[in-house]
């Protein structure tokens, strides 16, 4: 932080010298620049919004398990579709919203159909 020290002309003659901070000169955020990939961003808001006090409070109010709160924090494993809907279900926040806070980019949300895969409406072959 830089510091600019001013002498007060209050204080001339007495030897007393009141310091002032400015505060550090920030760019403005460009609200169209996407934010970073962070899950606990999306947790942290869950958290506030809730009032949980912590994050197994939050996995309860979620009917989530604590272990799958951790592992998303830690980015051991991906916030998939059906946590989505289960923030969605419980905070009334949009999909498109939840996934803004955590910092998801992607034009399509995948939901575990890989190439080859075969979809409900298809037919096995075999």
């Amino acid at each position: 932080m830089t510091m600019t020290y001013e002498h007060s002309a209050a204080s001339a003659g007495t030897g007393n010298a009141d310091f002032e901070s400015a505060p550090t000169p920030r760019a403005p955020r460009n609200r169209s620049t996407p934010l970073p990939y962070d899950p606990s961003r999306l947790l942290d808001t869950l958290r506030i919004t809730l009032e949980a006090k912590n994050d197994a409070a939050l996995a309860r109010m979620l009917g989530l398990s604590p272990p799958v709160i951790s592992k998303v924090r830690h980015q051991q494993i991906p916030v998939g579709a059906s946590v989505l809907i289960r923030l969605h279900e419980v905070t009334g926040m949009s999909i498109a919203h939840l996934r803004a806070l955590m910092g998801d980019r992607r034009k399509q949300f995948r939901i575990g159909v890989q190439p080859g895969m075969l979809t409900a409406d298809q037919t096995d072959p075999h």
